[in-house]
């Protein structure tokens, strides 16, 4: 694992709740300023930097004189608003002190579930960094309702990792990584050095769910870990107040766990599409169709299509399912699911004369697809 983050070009960080604002008594300026000062290191070795961080709503929470998270949207949602404001504050402060210009971005699910809103939101970030600026990015948790119910961080970190085609991860938190079992009830759990990313054994592992400040546990950073490395991104997960732990990791150190990515760099379209949270839609192919897929990367012709489920337009992604139900591939639809209900079963020659029209001879085209 050292080399592959000795040699990150860019890095995408996650630090969570309990550790910007320790434990929910507010955002710790100590310890933002001391992962500013780090980001500012690594900028200056001429690395490109990206901190999703956490910490609204546990900060509107202190701001609002609430001890407990409430459980009401509509005061997560309040919470969040508020606290935006000094976590926006504090990371700007923090890294200006350095020399240092940063950016507030909140995302939802949503922007990098829509093709256009992804691509606006990759252009932005890539020119942020083109221009030196550290993107700060959230949740947009003062608008969503499901993230806040489901969400969390861990998986934005990852989201945004592949997003950027980011070649490292680093997830900082109140933890020193992943253990074998849960070390407050088992003596003799031990550390995980390294393994592989998407190993489910490290799911058994991780269990669990997060404090009573963040929402992720270390089930979520797994989870996480897994989705980066679709894109070629390796993760570490380690405690954010290691000393210089940024530092120490892109020096090639190891700290944590690392979660070592097994898959080369996809292209960024196609790891859109394997990002997609929701799906518009899902056809159902032959087993010929699927061999063809699989084993010689051939584009999905209407005539392999043995049924279409749900309510799709063109250009939206949509599930692929084997015979059994299984989903193999993801892909760009050239026709809608009422279109696709016309032409499913039928050779590519007649798809003008049942529409009146022809896009393509493809249903999905191979360079729009992707297996998953």
């Amino acid at each position: 694992m050292s080399e592959p983050l000795r040699a990150a070009r860019r890095i995408v960080v996650k630090v969570g709740s309990s550790l910007v604002t320790d434990e929910g008594r507010g955002i710790d300026a100590d310890a933002v300023g001391n992962w500013c000062g780090q980001l500012a290191a690594l900028a200056a070795q001429g690395r490109e930097v990206v901190m999703v961080s956490s910490g609204a709503i546990a900060e509107g929470m202190k701001r609002l004189g609430w001890a407990t998270r409430p459980t009401e949207l509509h005061e997560l949602q309040a919470a969040a608003a508020v606290g935006q404001m000094g976590l926006a504050q504090m990371y700007e402060s923090q890294l200006s002190r350095h020399g240092l210009r940063s950016a507030q971005v909140l995302l939802t699910h949503a922007d990098l579930a829509d093709r256009e809103r992804y691509l606006n939101a990759r252009s932005t970030l890539l020119t942020l960094l083109g221009l030196q600026v550290i993107p700060v990015i959230n949740e947009n948790d003062t608008v969503v309702n499901d993230e806040i119910k489901f969400g969390d961080n861990d998986t934005l970190g990852a989201l945004v990792a592949n997003l950027v085609e980011a070649d490292a991860l680093v997830i900082l938190t109140d933890q020193r990584g992943l253990y074998s079992a849960d070390p407050r009830k088992d003596p003799q759990a031990r550390l995980i050095d390294e393994a592989v990313a998407g190993d489910p054994a490290l799911e058994t592992m991780a269990g669990g769910a997060g404090s009573s400040i963040g929402r992720g546990g270390m089930i979520t950073k797994v989870l996480a870990a897994r989705r980066a490395a679709g894109s070629g991104a390796s993760t570490v997960i380690a405690w954010g107040r290691e000393p210089d732990v940024l530092l120490r990791l892109a020096a090639g150190e190891s700290i944590g766990t690392a979660l070592v990515a097994g898959t080369a760099k996809v292209a960024a379209r196609k790891q859109w599409m394997v990002d997609h949270l929701q799906l518009r839609g899902a056809v159902t192919i032959d087993d010929g169709a699927a061999r063809k897929l699989r084993d010689e990367g051939k584009s999905l012709l209407p005539i392999g299509v043995t049924g279409v489920d749900g309510d799709f337009h063109r250009g939206d992604v949509i599930a692929v399912r084997g015979a059994q139900g299984d989903e193999i591939a993801r892909g760009l639809a050239n026709y809608s699911s009422a279109e696709a209900r016309l032409i499913a079963r039928k050779p590519s020659s007649q798809i003008a004369g049942l529409l009146g029209f022809a896009n393509e001879p493809e249903l999905i085209h191979r360079d729009n697809l992707v297996l998953v």
